[in-house]
Parts: C-alpha cells; structure tokens; sequence
C-alpha cells in the first residue's frame, strides 16, 4: 500500500514496509535496522515512490512529487515504528507534518485508536538525537476539523542544544540568541536567530518587518537557494556551518497577540508550504522573546495555519502540542 497525503501543503508518500519489498527493494525487517542501513535503500525507494514520471512534472515544480517518504508501519499495533525519509535520502527524527500523515494513513487502515493516546516511534540514524523518538498522537476535532494532537514534549534552546559552533551572541528583548553569519550575509535583517531542538533541529529567524519573509520562489532562485542549501543541509550537500548535521531554517514575524507569521527551509528538502515541527519551533522561539504567551498560539505558513499549545511551569516552557489534519489525495 502507497499513498500520498497533504496536510498544510506538505505532502509526503506512504508506504508499508511490505508495499517497498514487492518493488524490489532491500529493506530491512525491523525499522531501527533499516535506519542503520539506509544508504543500502533510502535513494532508491525515493527515485520509486517519489519523483516525477518522464514528462511529467509540471513547470515550475520541486524535484520531487512529495516532500519525503514515510516507511511503516513496521507492526500490526501500537506501538508504531516508521521511518521519515527526505528526498535526499537521509532520514529526519520528527516531522510534525509527516506524523500527523502517517496517524491519518494508520487511521485509515483501521490501526489508530479512535479514541485515546497512541505512541509513534521514529527511527533515523542521526548522531545528536536519540533514536527511536517517540510521539504520542491523540484523535481531537478543532474549529471543527478532525485531526490530531501531537505531544511533542519539552524543548531545549540554544547553541548547544543543535550542536551549532561558530556563532555569535546577540540579544532581542532582554534574551540572549545567537548571529549565524551564514544567515546575515544573505540579508542584513536576518541578525537574531533562536536555535530550538524539538526532536529535530531548527534555527528559528526573528525579523521585524513583513520584507524580511523569504518567499518560497525566492527561496528556489540564486542566490537564496544556494546560500540556504549550504547552511541547511549536512555535508557533503550543505557546508555543515554551523551545524554539522544540518539544521531546519524558518523566518518568523509577530502578526498579532498569539500569531506569528513563518516560513520554512527543510533540512535534505528545501522550502516547504509548512512544516509542522518548524511551527512548534516558530511558537517557542516566539515565546522565548516574549512575542506569544503560554496557551494557544497559531503559526501561520503558505500551506496553511497551524495551532499550537505552549505550557509553561515557573518561566520554563515544558511542553509543546502541535494540531494537525491531513488529506489523502488522488494518485
């Protein structure tokens, strides 16, 4: 069985482990084998599952037909492994997005648990984040969408906690953040970034001004595409500065109380209509400058708006849940 999925603009294909088999595939029998071993298979199932049939990819559009691959599940009940792979061919530890699809995918194969929590566990062999990463989803209706709630646990800040070397201090409201030179040489305004690890990576760009926003063809044109590829992506595709295995870029502007404005450029994809971690880490790092409170925040992204929920304990953000919906869509 293979599908794609969109949620917010953010489509990725979904394959059993089986369905990948019957094309001829290598993979592994368990998911934290086939991470170790994703080289052997990972390029080949995206050049099967994922890119344009000869003639057929519509001008102006991304290399691939989908925005990464997720492989799973690996067992026929909770708890669920998987694997996300992005069209590079590495594997991400979370995609907010991309578990929002997979729940939807287990939903319709009658797996999820219609009423109550069910754990997902990510598998990637990424060195600085533990593996499998584990996420548990929850059937919910919002505004009167059904979708699903997302814990995505506690985030951690700072240079440290995405391995980020070289950078500078700097400070937005009273809160140290770091300058990535990278970042800034491309565009002046683009001097305070917030590093954010919610399972993933990100580095999070707070600008004042509604210009500041790169927009998705800017981000696929010179120089914009190059300057973001080498600081997005790991080596040998990016230059690894300043974080040695990659980091997720998103730009972010304070719209209204509790709403942030964002764009997205994916660590091993590119820029994205949305991206749901990229949103959690928008609505932290917005937090952490004193932008949104605590509660509910929406972070709005090409793809769509996406809510949030921030809990916090004496100053201390503890936990971030992230809504999503996703739609299954026509061969």
């Amino acid at each position: 069985m293979a599908g794609f999925y969109d949620a917010r603009g953010n489509i990725y294909r979904v394959v059993t482990p089986a369905a990948l088999r019957g094309l001829g595939i290598a993979l592994p029998g368990n998911a934290a084998q086939a991470a170790r071993d994703r080289r052997l298979w990972a390029e080949q199932a995206i050049a099967a599952l994922c890119d344009w049939a000869p003639g057929t990819r519509p001008p102006g559009a991304k290399a691939h037909r989908s925005d990464g691959l997720l492989v799973g599940p690996f067992q026929a009940q909770a708890p669920f492994d998987l694997l996300i792979v992005n069209t590079d061919g590495t594997l991400a530890e979370r995609s907010g997005n991309g578990l929002t699809i997979f729940s939807q995918a287990l939903a319709d194969q009658g797996l999820l648990a219609t009423q109550g929590p069910t754990l997902l566990q990510v598998h990637h062999d990424q060195a600085t984040g533990a593996s499998p990463l584990a996420t548990v989803v929850e059937p919910a209706q919002v505004a009167g969408q059904q979708g699903f709630w997302l814990d995505l646990g506690q985030p951690a800040f700072g240079p440290e906690a995405v391995a980020a070397i070289g950078v500078e201090a700097v400070t937005l409201n009273g809160r140290e953040l770091s300058r990535v030179a990278p970042l800034q040489a491309l565009n002046p305004a683009w001097e305070h970034s917030q590093f954010v690890r919610i399972g993933n990576p990100h580095c999070v760009t707070l600008v004042e001004e509604a210009d500041a926003l790169p927009s998705n063809p800017q981000m696929l044109a010179a120089p914009l595409a190059q300057g973001l590829t080498a600081t997005a992506f790991a080596l040998p595709q990016g230059s690894g500065e300043p974080c040695p295995a990659g980091v997720n870029l998103q730009w972010a502007l304070r719209e209204s109380a509790q709403r942030i404005v964002a764009r997205v450029f994916e660590r091993g994809e590119g820029p994205t209509a949305s991206s749901g971690t990229s949103a959690s880490a928008v609505a932290c790092a917005a937090w952490r400058v004193g932008w949104v409170k605590a509660g509910e925040v929406q972070v709005v992204m090409p793809g769509g708006t996406a809510p949030l929920m921030l809990q916090e304990r004496d100053g201390v953000l503890t936990r971030v849940s992230l809504f999503g919906t996703a739609l299954a869509l026509a061969e």
